[in-house]
């Protein structure tokens, strides 16, 4: 198997975890599908496409990149400091004990968020409907009850192929994939230039699978068969097997959960499973019941945590960091005469589970009954201890 070296000036690794400030794989789908939802929640047929970059970060230009970077606002010296960064990079290929001659790099960026984001920030002008970004990974929703409707879409579809042949970029035709939601869906067929995308059943968006029932129960499943402690472990003593289930085990239990909740008794018993098991798994506790061996831990039940969860994202959204975003998404209810916490919002009406079930719609009305106290936290941190406190007196 060939491997491609290189030699980047200068030499340093890039990593990132979140590409936009305030902004994470958490939010993302939480802003996307609370549209989805609702227009599915309403009777509408809704058709998303899943989009994928051939080599995202490997095709950007540096020529065209300069010119963006000029367009977003910066000097000239600084974009002239980072074409001299990008530039003179060199790569070779090697195979066995042969190698190419070492060849100029003229595109690609490090894996890393800022010139790439700034690259692609016009992918959306001219777009109607619903579209969003993360790095290299983009959805484009719409309802598709009419011929019109469904035309709209495609007709995004067409530009978003002329800024990828203006931009020297590619989509990888064959990993863009439809899912279409709403009962009433007629399954339309999309193409991108001369090819038509295939329909899926479920795509994985941004480590979450999330298919055309969006009950999510095939996202449980998944993490039910990932979320497991070796039962081979030496020690069952609570210093070893604690921190072994909060480092390897519930990572995977609530990674995103507050957009994938459980729907199903069924799920949600089966992810309860997981944590009675590590419980159980402890030295001494063996043969306690499983609520007493939560107090003796001093761990929520992951109903509970996921509560918690829910509550810790709407501060954010309310009174926190996200608070631009959940102007968006919630809407403040009418001033009552109430000794209740100050910051109550709308409760939004449901037709469907996969609605009452969001996020939008599911916490609020557990974020109302919050005491003023706890709402009113002047931080983030002070919210969760308060938080704590109120939850250990909730069933």
């Amino acid at each position: 198997m060939p491997v491609l070296e290189g030699l980047s000036k200068p030499q340093a690794k890039h990593k990132a975890t979140v590409f936009t400030k305030n902004k994470s794989c958490q939010t993302n789908p939480i802003s996307f599908f609370n549209n989805v939802t609702s227009w599915v929640n309403t009777g509408n047929a809704v058709d998303v496409v899943y989009l994928d970059f051939s080599k995202a970060f490997d095709k950007v230009p540096h020529d065209l990149l300069a010119n963006k970077l000029v367009k977003c606002g910066l000097d000239k010296t600084t974009v002239r400091w980072i074409c001299n960064w990008l530039s003179e990079r060199t790569q070779r290929v090697l195979t066995n004990a042969s190698s190419s001659s070492w060849k100029e790099v003229t595109s690609r960026v490090p894996q890393g968020p800022v010139l790439f984001n700034i690259f692609i920030d016009d992918l959306d002008e001219g777009l109607e409907g619903t579209i969003i970004k993360f790095a290299d990974d983009t959805k484009l929703g719409g309802r598709a009850n009419t011929p019109e409707e469904r035309s709209r879409i495609q007709n995004n579809l067409n530009r978003l192929e002329r800024w990828a042949k203006t931009n020297k970029m590619k989509f990888n035709r064959d990993k863009c994939k439809i899912l279409h939601f709403g009962r009433k869906n007629g399954m339309q067929r999309y193409r991108m230039q001369d090819a038509w995308l295939d329909s899926s059943t479920c795509e994985k968006d941004l480590g979450v699978v999330v298919d055309n029932k969006l009950n999510m129960s095939q996202q449980c499943d998944v993490v039910a068969k990932k979320a497991c402690i070796n039962r081979g472990i030496a020690s069952r003593s609570r210093e070893v097997m604690l921190p072994l289930y909060s480092a390897l085990v519930r990572p995977h239990l609530e990674y995103c959960v507050q957009f994938w909740a459980l729907q199903l008794k069924g799920d949600v018993d089966k992810l309860e499973s997981v944590q009675r098991r590590a419980t159980k798994m402890i030295k001494g506790l063996e043969n306690k019941p499983y609520e007493e061996r939560l107090k003796e831990l001093g761990m929520f039940s992951l109903q509970k945590r996921r509560l918690r969860g829910d509550m810790i994202a709407m501060y954010k959204n309310v009174r926190g960091s996200h608070r631009e975003e959940g102007a968006s998404l919630f809407s403040v209810a009418l001033k009552t005469r109430t000794r209740n916490n100050g910051f109550k919002l709308q409760e939004r009406r449901f037709h469907l589970n996969i609605r009452k079930n969001f996020l939008t719609v599911r916490a609020v009305r557990q974020w109302n009954s919050l005491p003023r106290t706890v709402v009113e936290a002047p931080s983030l941190e002070a919210f969760k201890q308060r938080l704590d406190g109120h939850l250990s007196g909730v069933l």
